[in-house]
């Protein structure tokens, strides 16, 4: 009998697990047909896997959005919105988009990830209600960068954080009610990815109700819970057009199944849908581009390789194996900039 301080059962859980567990969805297909009959099944899936449907079936009416306010800055305008996603789910917003428009822009959505003060980094926002300075470190301000290349930008606010956290956390001025959350979300048969990511559908919605947005051409980027939710939203969510994610991509198994990580990761019976690389796989043929650091201690960059050379094999066999690229940046874990708006430019053709 093992003793009390016998960790072996537990340290090796993952790993047994996951020997013992085949993939439904383990990448096999060898031409386009196979492959499209393949991502038809596993976003199917996903889909449901992630709660999307519970959630659609309370959704019977178009999103609601209400304009809170508005600031004209020197090279744009940032707007403040909220969207009523669900029935009793209110989203804040920014939506940063360039003073002059001759033409509808693309959008670029832009999920934060677990930081205390999310979209108002993400929009470049730098002084607080108190008048008190932030910087911006690591590239964070991507919805600054991107209405600066002359894309209209949103800038939501991840469920869990901000105004939807919990009474608990605000009064701990905790960053985030994501254990509770996701917690009661499974209750129901729901999770926090697939909330986040029927956010992220709604938002996309509204954007077509706007004339100065092109939603034929729809980016994705964030970073870290950011780079997560631009992952499974570009994976079942096809009108968007191109996915970066940053400070996230790998395998499973080389991140969240063997280092400590948010619960909002997790969805029922991941590992035995499929791995990352694969889910990522339901994005191909469009651009998708993986930006890492080399020194990332919670998504290792040796599983982060293993997971691009399976997923080139799937854009290979799209067709498109010109579409998946990997930049590695020197640093941990953060968002990298430099390479994203020219891979952008490139496949938007602006």
């Amino acid at each position: 009998m093992a003793s009390p301080t016998d960790f072996t059962f537990s340290s090796n859980y993952f790993g047994t697990h996951s020997a013992e567990t085949p993939r439904r969805y383990a990448f096999a297909a060898e031409d386009a047909a196979t492959l499209q009959h393949w991502q038809r099944a596993l976003r199917a899936e996903l889909v449901d896997r992630l709660g999307i449907n519970r959630i659609a079936a309370r959704c019977t009416a178009s999103p609601v959005a209400t304009k809170r306010g508005e600031v004209r800055l020197d090279d744009h305008i940032r707007e403040h919105w909220e969207i009523w996603t669900e029935p009793g789910m209110r989203v804040p917003f920014f939506l940063l988009r360039p003073i002059e428009v001759d033409a509808p822009r693309p959008l670029v959505l832009c999920p934060h990830g677990h930081n205390k003060r999310g979209r108002f980094d993400y929009a470049g926002i730098t002084t607080d209600d108190n008048g008190q300075t932030h910087a911006i470190d690591g590239d964070r301000d991507i919805a600054l960068q991107a209405v600066r290349q002359g894309y209209v930008a949103v800038a939501p606010e991840a469920r869990a954080f901000g105004e939807s956290r919990f009474e608990r956390e605000v009064k701990s001025d905790s960053p985030h009610s994501c254990i509770t959350w996701q917690s009661r979300a499974l209750m129901f048969g729901r999770t926090l990815i697939g909330e986040r990511v029927w956010d992220i559908m709604r938002l996309i919605d509204y954007a077509a109700t706007r004339p100065d947005i092109d939603t034929s051409r729809i980016v994705i980027t964030g970073n870290s819970g950011g780079g997560t939710v631009t992952l499974f939203a570009a994976a079942v969510e096809t009108r968007i057009s191109i996915a970066v994610p940053g400070a996230y991509f790998c395998t499973f198994a080389d991140s969240i199944g063997s280092i400590h990580h948010c619960p909002c990761n997790y969805f029922p019976g991941m590992m035995e849908l499929a791995e990352m690389p694969e889910i990522a796989g339901l994005i191909a043929p469009r651009p998708f581009l993986a930006v890492n650091g080399k020194d990332d201690p919670i998504f290792p960059i040796r599983g982060t390789q293993a997971a691009f050379e399976q997923l080139k094999r799937i854009y290979t066999v799209a067709g498109a194996a010109d579409r998946c690229e990997l930049y590695i940046g020197d640093g941990g874990h953060r968002y990298f900039a430099e390479p994203v708006w020219p891979f952008v430019s490139k496949w938007l053709g602006c």
